[in-house]
């Protein structure tokens, strides 16, 4: 079983916060490849950002998750969990939506992660705003919605993480993987 957990779901829901908790308490986390993307063109006044090329966007974020993966694969402990803030599964997600291309021809020998998936529910009380973040709490809500639907579609299961503080979701996430 792969202990390539992914914590993905609500864009603003906390999502980021308790992976940097999780790696507070020793385990590896890699960042969410979108907002370093985003970042790195914003420092560059690039025009790779999803509110102009959008489809371009996507496959790139795939492509940089699937680097990502294959570098975490190469050095990982064979016991070693590593926690994912999202993952390849939510490009191809998205590219689904953007092109109808059919989720089972985008997966080809992709990799897998564990069979679990931790979705952050909609939760705009905590959703912060900053340069890296363009969506609206509607798109946040309607791309939650995608992901809800979209990981079960390529054999994962969902769970949904509580909206209690970052420690109580960190401890909910250890406990429910058995760590």
């Amino acid at each position: 079983m792969s202990r390539f957990v992914v914590i993905s779901g609500y864009s603003g829901g906390g999502k980021s916060t308790l992976l940097a908790e999780l790696n507070r308490r020793g385990y590896r986390v890699v960042e969410e490849p979108a907002k370093r993307i985003v970042s790195n063109q914003l420092a560059l006044n690039g025009a790779l950002r999803p509110w102009f090329e959008p489809r371009v966007y996507v496959l790139r974020t795939l492509v940089m998750a699937l680097e990502d993966i294959i570098t975490v694969q190469k050095t990982a402990k064979a016991d070693e969990w590593v926690f994912f803030d999202r993952s390849w599964t939510d490009s191809v997600v998205t590219y689904h939506l953007l092109s109808s291309e059919p989720l089972s021809s985008l997966l080809g020998q992709l990799p897998r992660n564990h069979h679990r998936v931790f979705l952050a529910p909609p939760w705009p009380e905590i959703q912060p705003q900053d340069a890296t973040r363009w969506y609206s709490i509607e798109s946040a809500t309607a791309e939650y919605t995608q992901l809800l639907e979209g990981y079960p579609k390529l054999g994962y299961d969902v769970c949904i993480l509580p909206k209690t503080s970052v420690a109580e979701r960190a401890d909910f996430v250890l406990h429910t993987l058995g760590i």
